[in-house]
C-alpha cells in the first residue's frame, strides 16, 4: 500500500510528514529491504561457518574442496534458497500457511516446525555456553591457561608452562613456554588445561548419557540470559529484530577481521593457512568429498528449516527475492571461507609453538570453539581481550540464527490461528514459546547435557531435512505444477525465473538432494563423543527424533485425504492435492489474473462437490476480511485525529507493529 500524503496523518510528532504504512497492515512487513537481507544473512551464517566448514575443507583436500563446494552452491544451494524465498514471499505466509498450495502436504510444514523446535532448543544451549565463556573471559588471566586449578588432573599439560603468575618478564615467559613444550613432548598423553576446564569445570561431565547428575547452575543462568535476549529482540516481531540485525549481522565481520589481522601476524600462521588451502586434487575424485560439499551447502544455508519461508513472508509482494537469494547465498559461503583463515592462522601459530603438525591441534564443533581455539588464545598477549572478542562473535552468530528459529515457530502459530486477538498479542505467543524453549533446554544444562546436545545435533536435523526439502521440491514442481509456479514467480517479480533455475528446480536440485540422502545413509556411523560410545537406547531416541519430523508428512496426508470429499480414494486424493481457493497473494490488490476474486456466494455455489463445512469456512474468511478492512479504516481515522496535535496513542492501535 502506498504512503498516503494526508496532512492529518502524522509520523510521531513531526507535522506534515506522512505515516509509513506496511503493505500488509495485518501481518506487517520489514522496515526496509536491508533488514530482510541482514536477517537472512544472520540466519544462514551461523556457528557451522566457523566450526565446521574449515575442518571439512582441510579434511577433504584443502583448496581442492572449493571446487565441489562452489559447484554444489550453484546447482543446489542458490536454487533451493530462491525457491523457498519466492514460496514464502508469494503467499505472505509462514511454513504452515504456505501449504494452501497443496493442502495434503501441510505435514511438510509441521515437519519444518518440529525441526526448528529441536534446533532452537539445543542451539540456544550452545549460545549460553558461549555466554558463559564470554563472562569468564572478563579477567586478567583466562582460567584455562594453567594446570594448577582444583579441577585439573595429573595428565594436564599447559602450553604456557605451569606457573601461577602471568606478569613475569618476557624471558620468564619464554622459558616457561619452552618448559611447557618440553613437558608436552615428554608426556605420552597430553590433556590441555582448556580441555580439562571444559570437561571438569564447565560441564562437570558425567560418565554416561543416562546419568544426568545435577543441573549446572552457571550454565542454567546463562541459558536464561540467552532466551531473555532472544525474546527482547523479537518482542515486536520483525519490527524489532529487523533493527537488532544491523548490529548482530554485521559486527561478527568486524571481529573476524580483527582476529584475522591478529592471526596472520603470528609465527606459524602461514603453515596453518597452507594446511587449510593446499589443494589435494586427487581427492576431487572421492565421492565422500562431493557428499560433504553438498551436505555443508544444504545445512549451512538453512534449507527446509522453515526460516527462509518465514522471513520472506514479511517481504513486500514485488520484492526482488531472486537478487536477494544470490546475495545471501554467496555471502554465506564467502564467510565460511574467510572464517577458515581466522581459525587456521591461530591453529598454525599454536602448532608452531608446540612443534607438532597442524592436524594434531585442528578440531571442529564444540571441540574447536571451547577447547582448541581458546587454548590457542592463551598464547597471545592480552589473551582475555581476544577471548572476549571470539566468544562475543560466537554469541552474535548464534543469535542471528536463533532469532529466525523462534520467529518461524511464532509466525506459524499466529498464521495458523489467525484471529485478531492472536495477531494483536503476538508478543504473548513469543514469550510463551521462549519460556517453553527454556524449560526444554534445562536437561541440556545437566552433567549429561553435552551428550544430549550432540545427539540432537546429529539426529534431529540430519536426513529428515533432506527428505523434507525433496518432498517440497516434488510438491511444488510436480503436484502443483512447474508451469503454474513459474507464472506465480513472474507475476510477483515481473519476470519469469531464469531457465537455469527452472531446470535446477525440476531436475538437478532434486537429484542432488537425493544424492545427499543416499550419501548420509551410506556414511552413517553411530555417534560417539571422544572415547564415549552411545548406548543403543540413546541411538533409538535419536532416530525417533529424526523420524518425528518426517512422520508428520504421511500422517497429515492421510488425515487430509480422509477429510476430503469424493466417492473413491482417487477422487479424495485428487481433491486433497488441489490448491486451496485461498492460495495466492495475500492482498486483494495483488490477486490478479487467475487469482482475481469473484463474489463469495458465486464462488461457493460454483463448487457443488464442496462440503458444507468448507463453504462455511469460506464465508467466515470473507467476513473476517471485511472486518479487517473496517478495522483498518477505523485505524486510519484514529491516526488522522491523533495527528492533529502531533501525538500518538497506542491504546487506540493495539498492534502498532502490524
Amino acid at each position: 500500500m502506498e504512503e498516503k500524503p494526508l496532512s492529518g496523518i502524522l509520523n510521531g510528532a513531526v507535522p506534515g510528514e506522512p505515516v509509513k504504512k506496511d503493505e500488509n497492515s495485518r501481518r506487517g512487513n520489514w522496515g526496509n529491504q536491508i533488514e530482510f537481507v541482514l536477517t537472512s544473512v544472520g540466519y544462514a551464517v551461523g556457528l557451522g561457518n566457523v566450526w565446521r566448514f574449515p575442518y571439512l575443507c582441510y579434511r577433504n583436500g584443502g583448496g581442492a574442496f572449493m571446487l565441489p563446494y562452489f559447484i554444489m552452491l550453484v546447482f543446489c544451494g542458490i536454487p533451493l534458497f530462491f525457491l523457498e524465498l519466492s514460496f514464502g514471499q508469494f503467499a505472505s505466509l509462514g511454513c504452515l500457511g504456505v501449504w494452501k498450495i497443496s493442502p495434503m502436504f501441510k505435514g511438510v510444514g509441521y515437519g519444518m516446525m518440529v525441526v526448528s523446535t529441536y534446533i532452537g532448543i539445543y542451539y540456544n544451549v550452545v549460545i549460553c555456553i558461549a555466554f558463559y565463556y564470554f563472562f569468564m573471559s572478563m579477567t586478567n588471566l583466562l582460567p584455562w591457561t594453567y594446570c594448577n586449578n582444583p579441577w585439573n588432573t595429573p595428565d594436564c599439560s599447559g602450553v604456557v608452562g605451569s606457573g601461577a603468575q602471568l606478569n613475569g618478564s618476557l624471558v620468564n615467559a619464554t622459558a616457561s613456554l619452552v618448559a611447557g613444550v618440553t613437558e608436552v613432548v615428554n608426556r605420552t598423553k597430553r590433556t590441555s588445561p582448556s580441555e580439562e576446564y571444559w570437561k571438569h569445570y564447565v560441564l562437570n561431565i558425567s560418565d554416561d548419557i543416562g546419568n544426568f547428575g545435577e543441573v549446572r547452575l552457571p550454565i542454567l543462568g546463562c541459558l536464561a540470559v540467552s532466551w531473555f535476549v532472544v525474546f527482547l529482540c523479537l518482542i515486536r516481531g520483525v519490527k524489532s529484530s529487523g533493527k537488532v540485525v544491523y548490529f548482530t549481522a554485521t559486527f561478527p565481520y568486524v571481529v573476524l577481521t580483527i582476529l584475522f589481522i591478529r592471526g596472520i601476524t603470528l609465527d606459524g600462521a602461514i603453515n596453518g593457512i597452507k594446511y587449510y588451502l593446499t589443494p589435494q586434487w586427487q581427492k576431487v575424485l572421492d565421492a565422500k568429498v562431493w557428499g560433504d560439499a553438498a551436505s555443508q551447502i544444504f545445512y549451512s544455508l538453512g534449507c527446509a528449516w522453515g526460516g527462509l519461508i518465514t522471513m520472506a513472508s514479511y517481504n513486500k509482494f514485488h520484492n526482488n527475492c531472486f537478487r536477494d537469494s544470490i546475495i545471501i547465498s554467496i555471502t554465506n559461503c564467502a564467510t565460511s571461507v574467510y572464517a577458515g583463515f581466522v581459525i587456521f592462522s591461530i591453529l598454525g601459530f599454536m602448532a608452531h609453538h608446540l612443534n607438532v603438525p597442524v592436524s594434531e591441534v585442528a578440531d571442529h564443533g564444540p571441540g574447536l570453539a571451547f577447547v582448541a581455539y581458546p587454548e590457542a588464545l592463551t598464547l597471545l598477549p592480552i589473551s582475555p581481550l581476544w577471548s572476549l572478542l571470539f566468544f562475543f562473535m560466537l554469541i552474535l552468530l548464534g543469535l542471528g540464527t536463533q532469532f529466525c528459529l523462534l520467529e518461524t515457530l511464532v509466525t506459524a502459530i499466529v498464521d495458523e490461528i489467525g484471529t485478531d486477538w492472536i495477531i494483536r498479542n503476538k508478543t504473548v505467543v513469543t514469550l510463551s514459546v521462549a519460556v517453553v524453549g527454556f524449560l526444554l533446554g534445562v536437561p541440556l544444562t545437566t552433567q549429561a547435557g553435552i551428550y544430549w546436545l550432540l545427539l540432537m545435533d546429529n539426529y534431529a536435523a540430519s536426513f529428515s531435512l533432506v527428505i523434507i526439502s525433496c518432498i517440497m521440491c516434488i510438491c511444488i514442481m510436480y503436484i502443483y505444477g512447474h508451469r503454474n509456479y513459474f507464472k506465480d514467480v513472474e507475476m510477483m517479480l515481473g519476470f519469469p525465473p531464469p531457465l537455469f533455475f527452472k531446470v535446477c528446480w525440476r531436475f538437478i536440485s532434486p537429484v542432488i538432494i537425493s544424492f545427499i540422502l543416499i550419501f548420509t545413509v551410506i556414511q552413517y556411523k553411530p555417534i560417539t563423543y571422544n572415547d564415549y560410545v552411545y548406548p543403543g537406547w540413546s541411538l533409538a531416541i535419536g532416530f525417533a527424533m529424526a523420524l518425528s519430523s518426517v512422520i508428520c508428512i504421511p500422517i497429515y496426508g492421510l488425515y487430509k485425504i480422509s477429510r476430503s470429499p469424493g466417492a473413491t480414494f482417487r477422487e479424495r486424493l485428487k481433491h486433497a492435492c488441489q490448491a486451496h481457493p485461498k492460495w495466492g497473494p495475500a492482498l486483494a490488490e495483488h490477486r490478479t489474473g487467475r487469482y482475481a476474486p469473484t463474489a463469495p456466494a458465486d464462488t461457493i455455489e460454483a463448487r457443488p462437490m464442496m462440503e458444507k463445512k468448507e463453504k462455511e469456512e469460506l464465508r467466515e474468511e470473507h467476513k473476517e476480511e471485511e472486518k479487517a478492512k473496517e478495522t483498518e479504516k477505523k485505524d486510519e481515522i484514529s491516526l488522522t485525529i491523533q495527528g492533529s496535535n502531533g501525538s500518538t496513542n497506542t491504546h487506540n492501535n493495539p498492534n502498532p507493529s502490524a
